[in-house]
């Protein structure tokens, strides 16, 4: 699955919690969220919105920003599909999509679930879904 692919397939299924997801899916997504926020944060900041600066000044870089509406309105409107996609990928790990909530342990649900989302799918059909491949 490409880029453009996969961010249709994604925003084609914005709440669908059941099927499976590949990793290509859920990491090219990844990449196209994290590269609209960081868009979005630069306009913010030359339009003087939101709280903080990112600018660079006397050779460091200083980035202490907290999001204006734009962020909110982004934010927000990726909630479910990022869920949903989450979900999806540990289904094609063969694991329920409740595995979400070790993200609640600090520092260790992010590790854990990190490994989870590297982890190759299940060969074939899982009991939640045919191949995504």
């Amino acid at each position: 699955m490409n880029f453009t692919q996969a961010i249709k397939s994604v925003y084609s299924k914005y709440v669908t919690f059941s099927g499976r997801a590949a990793r290509s899916e859920y990491w090219w997504y990844f990449l196209f969220s994290i590269i609209v926020s960081v868009v979005i944060m630069f306009v913010e900041s030359a339009l003087g919105w939101g709280q903080g600066n990112v600018t660079s000044g006397g050779g460091q870089f200083s980035a202490a920003y907290s999001g204006g509406p734009l962020s909110i309105i982004w934010s927000l409107a990726n909630l479910l599909p990022s869920l949903a996609v989450g979900v999806r990928r540990l289904h094609d790990t063969d694991r329920s999509g409740w595995w979400m909530l070790i993200i609640l342990i600090p520092l260790i649900g992010f590790i854990v679930l990190l490994v989870f989302f590297c982890l190759r799918g299940t060969a074939g059909p899982n009991r939640f879904g045919g191949d995504p491949l």
